[in-house]
């Protein structure tokens, strides 16, 4: 199985802050998928066997608790491991985030120390 992670995030420069931290881990990924919302998001793993999935929760078109909430619908649980980073650390986005699926979650600013958390299993 490839080892893939997928970035979900609006702009374009975070997404490539999330890369540049998720190379300074030590994880190794065959390949980095980017998104610019939950719908592109949608369609990248429709054809694309992805590990892990690192999403914005605020975000046009699809936000990530209904990217969240759509996986969950489409593939149930457990099939991906799925960590919100965003700015929103409000206790019921949290929640709703951990009640919808997701893995963790981290807040921004982060460092690649925050991420390694949730890729052990992956080193």
């Amino acid at each position: 199985m490839a080892r893939n992670a997928l970035i979900v995030d609006d702009s374009g420069v975070m997404r490539k802050i999330i890369m540049r931290n998720l190379r300074n881990t030590g994880v190794s990924f065959d390949h980095i998928f980017e998104a610019g919302d939950g719908m592109e998001a949608l369609k990248i793993l429709e054809g694309n066997d992805v590990s892990v999935i690192f999403s914005d929760v605020n975000m046009p078109n699809m936000n990530g608790l209904e990217l969240l909430q759509k996986i969950k619908e489409t593939y149930g649980t457990g099939k991906y491991k799925i960590i919100m980073v965003t700015t929103d650390g409000a206790e019921d986005t949290v929640k709703t985030a951990m009640e919808s699926g997701a893995s963790g979650y981290i807040k921004k600013p982060f460092k690649p120390e925050d991420m390694v958390e949730y890729l052990k299993d992956l080193l």
